[in-house]
Formats: C-alpha cells, sequence, structure tokens
C-alpha cells in the first residue's frame, strides 16, 4: 500500500512538472498537508565574513508559507547540472543540457534561454546562502521530487541519480538552535515511575556530526564508552548493538551491521533486525535489516548500527520481535536496564537511558519522549549514556561499539 501511495505521489508530481513548464509553481502533494507552493534552496556563498563558518547542511527549507529551499551547491554537478554566480549582479545561471536558467537574487523575474518568466518568491540570501525556487528549478530541469513522510525528506532525483534531503521548517539559522541538550526527566507509564537521561541531538545543525566508533578501532574488542567517546573527541556516546559480551575469548563479536564513514565495518547478510542509518547532511532513519545492503549499496549511508527491536513507528507503538528474528521468551516481558535512540518529525536524535523497564514500557517511554522512530539499543550492564566529559549513565562493563556525536 505505502509503496502504491509513493509510486502515486510520484505520478502527481511528474504531471505536475509537465504541466508547469511555462509555469512558476510546482506544488508538492503529501502525506502531512505540507503542500503548497514550493522552493528549492541552492546555497551560494557570496559573502566571505561566512568564510570559516560550519558549513551549512544539505537541507531543504521550508517556511511558514510550504515555500521550500535548499543549499545551491547541490545542484552543482547533479544530474548534468552546472552552475556560475555573479556577486555584484547577484545572478546565478543554472545549466543542464539545452536549458539556461538566469535568477537573481530578490527578483521575482527569471530567464529562460533568454526569455523572461515570472516567479512566485523571489530568490534570497540568509547567513551567506542563496536560495531559488525549487518549483521553477524542478520543472524546467526535469527532476522529480518525492515526499517521504516518515522521514520528513524529499528525494529529488533525474533518471538514475537521486538524492535524499532533510526537509527543516522555517528559514531561521540552523546554527542558531542548540547542537546538544541533556537533561533528566520521568516518565510514567501505568503504575511505574521510570527515571530516564536524555540527550537530544540536533541533526541538521552545522557543527553536529554523527559516528559509528568501535572499540579500540577494531571488530570484535572492548573499551570504556567514556573512552569510546575521548578517543573519538565526541561529545555524546551511547552503547550501540549487541555483542557476545560473555565469551572467554578476547574477540567478542559485535551483531548486526556496522557502518562508519561511508564503509561497512561488519557485515550482517540475513538479519532482520532495525537499523539506524543517517547519510551526510544529517538525515536519519530506521530501516529494516533485509532493506538495508541495497541501500548501502547505493552508496547514500554514510553510517549504520543494527539493534532492534523496533519500539515505533510513525509516532505509535510498532513491536514485532518475532518479525526482527529474535527468539527469546522473556524479551517482551524481561526488565532491565535500557538504551534506545528516536528520531522526531523535526530531525532531532533522542538518545536515552533508564533502568527496570521491558520493552514495551521502552517503547511508551520514548512516545512520551517525542520521539516519532525509535528502536531500542543494547542493554542490561551494557547500557550507557556519555555527555560533555562525564556518565549520565555508567556502563556495568566494557562495551563493544558506539553511537557517537561530536561538534566540528
Amino acid at each position: 500500500m505505502m509503496q502504491q501511495q509513493k509510486r502515486k505521489q510520484q505520478l502527481n508530481l511528474k504531471e505536475e512538472h509537465r504541466s508547469g513548464m511555462g509555469q512558476p509553481q510546482l506544488r508538492w502533494r503529501k502525506a502531512l498537508a505540507l503542500g503548497g507552493a514550493c522552493m528549492l534552496a541552492l546555497s551560494l556563498m557570496v559573502n566571505p565574513a561566512y568564510a570559516a563558518a560550519p558549513a551549512s547542511k544539505m537541507a531543504v527549507r521550508m517556511d511558514n508559507q510550504s515555500r521550500s529551499f535548499v543549499p545551491i551547491r547541490f545542484l552543482s554537478g547533479f544530474a548534468g547540472i552546472s552552475l556560475s554566480a555573479d556577486a555584484a549582479t547577484k545572478q546565478i545561471t543554472v545549466v543542464k543540457e539545452d536549458q539556461r536558467l538566469t535568477l537573481t537574487v530578490g527578483s521575482l523575474t527569471a530567464l529562460v534561454n533568454g526569455s523572461p518568466v515570472k516567479l512566485t518568491a523571489a530568490p534570497y540570501t540568509a547567513e551567506g546562502v542563496t536560495y531559488v525556487p525549487i518549483g521553477f528549478i524542478a520543472g524546467q530541469l526535469h527532476l522529480a521530487l518525492t515526499w517521504n513522510g516518515e522521514t520528513s525528506s524529499v528525494t529529488i532525483a533525474s533518471g538514475d541519480v537521486s538524492a535524499d534531503l532533510p526537509v527543516a521548517q522555517g528559514i531561521q539559522d540552523l546554527s542558531a538552535t542548540k547542537p546538544v541538550e541533556s537533561g533528566a526527566r520521568s516518565f510514567k507509564v501505568g503504575a511505574q515511575t521510570f527515571r530516564t537521561n536524555i540527550v537530544t541531538v540536533s541533526l541538521l545543525h552545522p557543527k553536529v556530526h554523527l559516528g559509528v566508533a568501535l572499540a579500540q578501532g577494531t571488530v570484535g574488542s572492548v573499551q570504556e564508552l567514556k573512552s569510546i567517546a575521548m578517543q573519538n573527541k565526541a561529545v555524546v556516546a551511547i552503547n550501540g548493538t549487541f555483542f557476545d559480551a560473555y565469551t572467554k575469548d578476547s574477540y567478542k563479536a559485535p551483531y548486526g551491521y556496522i557502518a562508519s564513514g561511508g564503509k561497512l565495518l561488519k557485515n550482517s547478510p540475513g538479519d532482520k533486525r532495525a537499523t539506524f542509518t543517517y547519510n551526510s547532511n544529517g538525515l536519519a532513519e530506521l530501516v529494516p535489516g533485509f532493506d538495508f545492503k541495497g541501500r548501502f549499496d547505493t552508496g547514500k549511508v554514510e553510517g549504520a548500527l543494527q539493534a532492534g527491536p523496533r519500539l515505533l513507528v510513525d509516532g505509535k507503538v510498532a513491536i514485532n520481535v518475532q518479525e526482527e528474528g529474535f527468539r527469546d521468551p522473556k524479551i517482551l516481558t524481561g526488565g532491565g536496564a535500557r538504551s534506545a535512540l528516536g528520531l522526531t518529525k523535526d530531525h532531532k536524535l533522542i538518545l536515552l537511558t533508564t533502568g527496570g523497564a521491558t520493552i514495551p514500557q521502552l517503547a511508551q517511554i520514548m512516545k512520551q519522549a517525542g520521539a516519532y522512530q525509535a528502536m531500542n539499543l543494547d542493554g542490561g550492564a551494557s547500557s550507557g549514556l556519555y555527555y560533555n566529559g562525564k556518565y549520565l549513565t555508567t556502563p556495568g562493563r566494557l562495551i563493544s561499539n558506539a553511537i557517537i556525536v561530536t561538534l566540528k
């Protein structure tokens, strides 16, 4: 059903592109009713004062009129597109095959192969980045746009070339928000109250970089979580996937896929468990284990870690341990120390630890914490959360791998 809806949506976009070749506006039909005229932000550093600032991530920006924007450098080289800009005249020229588009910052008039076309919104510059209309660009250059409601993202495609970009609500400077926040919160599930430690990471903040780190930098090794964080200069670290913690051998095998820096560090063919993935633009998502390898082979995955079970799907508790291949009959009833990660609709990563919770209780906790998607990580004595030089939750043993956050 979801594939049929996505296919129908993509066809709608294609029809709008065909009918809008002379139109300045493209309307996205989106499941979350973000609709309206869209604009793609193309980033251009026109002010030397911003040269030392962290580079903005490739994120589609949507204002309060449902107009979307993306950095101009995204288009450079994408699907055969070339760019040029003149800071003096504030003109941007976009060329693909026989189409030559010229836009001017602050002007509602663009040129298509020399002929004037009216725009619904003018390109503009903010924080050293120039933005131009996606409806106009996509329609003229035959780019297909597909809205992905589960991940609040847009796929921009041309033929066999595609890119997935997160959508950020509002056009404010993303660097003005706090990159990382921490705190302790209590949640009531049924008759029980659970005290938790939480770190929230703004994935689209230009300084934030996600990573997956191996103990001692080697598959099968173990190390203190704090040491893993310090060696990688991480501000945040949480224990990752399961591993053979009880073997007497020096090699303590981690279970599941592990990837970092675009490289597959640990293969796990046939594993069904939920997998956390992210790309270089801060777009993170949870995918089924069987889907991961195909996704990784496209070259779009920067890092990944497989654990599970999945706790939330689109804001609702969705636990299916049998489908993910868990065979322990007590997985749903046993309580203990827990670690989990969640993703919000506005691209924040929630890292949480708590004690004494069952998997179903953990799902309810993550829902109350604001997660839209969530999954369980390794727990028990492995459960640990590190922030800004100290433990918020101290692990009871050395661990195999971790999800880390660095600020650059």
